[in-house]
């Protein structure tokens, strides 16, 4: 029997199943822990499950004390300092695959909201603005033939541009370090994203976060946008500089944006909440039940193969 804890609730159903076998402790409060608390539990677990909303960085690893493995609750896993951990000999997993439909499915519901003004006409309604139909009101633009770039060509961008194709007839390109060798898609590859952004009328971003991503559009790649352009992030908060993207929507320079995540959640810019044409979501990418039942499933699987000596299916570091 292992000590576990879990930094978030998670659904009932796998918190249950975990507490058969195991000594699993729960964050009652479902908000995010300390540093101090962080620190604390790599001395007091076997095993810590953390989320996005967890920094666990090489103060909060240390020297690693009891903890076997930081088995983390998602995919991305630049919130976790990978280097700390390999140090401290902690293993370092994550959970792909099970989150990929539900993120392109909302990649696809943003880019539909923004490009129709919905959350737009959704706000005069409520607000009691609305004055009834009119042949200009809120008009917006059919996606239909449209080209879709995404930057970053892994499991989430593939499925969004192969629903986008199958939905919405769009054409698909792509840029990623190398272009891909597998793929049945049909999607052109473009060798930068300057280019990129240049030729797209959507930009749908799915590339990781961390040094080398943070505020890759920035206010010159934005301008490099077609005027009517529509940008969607679903990835990580910090590839946007949302100051420079606010002033952006506020002048006109592109046509609208759909965000799904921020770079200091749970905090958005206050530029971002007063900007016109701006879909804003709760970080909602895997809040599907079936995808996060299935991302504790996978955390269980590879929590289950340390205890038993084998190899995680799913380990990062």
């Amino acid at each position: 029997m292992a000590r576990i804890l879990l930094t978030r609730r998670w659904p009932k159903s796998i918190e249950a199943s975990l507490a058969v076998q195991h000594e699993v402790h729960l964050n009652e409060t479902d908000t995010p822990m300390s540093q101090a608390d962080l620190a604390a539990a790599m001395a007091t677990f076997d095993i810590v499950c953390p989320t996005v909303s967890d920094r666990i960085d090489a103060d909060v690893i240390g020297s690693g004390g009891r903890v076997r493995i930081i088995a983390n609750y998602g995919a991305g896993v630049d919130h976790i300092d990978l280097s700390a951990a390999k140090a401290a000999r902690i293993v370092v997993s994550n959970t792909p695959d099970v989150l990929t439909e539900a993120t392109a499915e909302l990649a696809l519901l943003l880019m539909m909201m923004v490009s129709r003004r919905a959350s737009e006409g959704e706000r005069e309604l409520r607000s009691g603005d609305w004055s009834g139909w009119r042949p200009t009101h809120l008009i917006g633009r059919s996606l239909r033939g449209k080209t879709l770039g995404l930057i970053g060509y892994g499991r989430i961008a593939r499925v969004t541009a192969r629903l986008a194709r199958a939905a919405l007839g769009v054409e698909t390109i792509y840029h990623s370090r190398r272009a891909a060798t597998n793929d049945d898609i049909g999607s052109r590859y473009i060798g930068s994203v300057t280019d990129l952004v240049a030729e797209a009328d959507i930009v749908s971003l799915h590339c990781p976060g961390g040094t080398e991503t943070r505020h890759l559009i920035d206010a010159a790649m934005i301008e490099r946008m077609k005027p009517g352009a529509v940008l969607i992030n679903t990835a990580r908060g910090s590839v946007v500089d949302e100051v420079a993207l606010a002033a952006a929507l506020v002048a006109g320079k592109i046509g609208g944006a759909g965000l799904d995540v921020y770079e200091h959640e749970p905090a958005v810019h206050p530029s971002l909440l007063e900007a016109p044409n701006v879909v804003l979501l709760p970080h909602l990418g895997s809040a599907t039940l079936e995808a996060r039942e299935a991302m504790g499933r996978q955390v269980v699987l590879n929590l289950e193969a340390l205890l038993e000596g084998r190899e995680p299916p799913n380990r990062v570091a």
